[in-house]
């Protein structure tokens, strides 16, 4: 069984930094692109950044030059170094991975709260 786990998230200051991780673990194909998601109360869920097997990033406007994104593929893990954190920012952030079978797998979920 293919599991997401993410850790990481917390209470911050508006300022602040936090880093969020997410392990892969279990029977899985080869992950190709990794990711983050982000869901605010009453809000669609929204991209954050992602990158593919080859390192390449993609990031959304609201976060480019604040989140770095990158991964371990030895140890199937990603990050997200959250950096001049924004009350904006406050939301449930996911973790998620799809395989070179375009298999897609979320994690559950950790809650990120900026105060300002």
């Amino acid at each position: 069984q293919v599991q997401l786990v993410e850790s990481g998230g917390g209470l911050v200051q508006a300022g602040g930094s936090l880093r969020l991780s997410c392990v892969v673990s279990g029977s899985i194909f080869r992950i190709n692109d990794m990711g983050w998601y982000r869901q605010a109360p009453g809000k669609q869920r929204e991209l954050v950044a992602a990158i593919n097997g080859g390192g390449i990033t993609n990031y959304a406007d609201s976060v480019k030059g604040r989140f770095t994104i990158s991964r371990d593929n030895a140890l199937n893990t990603v990050y997200l170094q959250m950096n001049s954190l924004k009350p904006e920012d406050t939301a449930v952030y996911y973790c998620t991975a799809t395989t070179a079978r375009r298999v897609n797998y979320w994690g559950q979920g950790t809650q990120v709260t900026v105060s300002s």
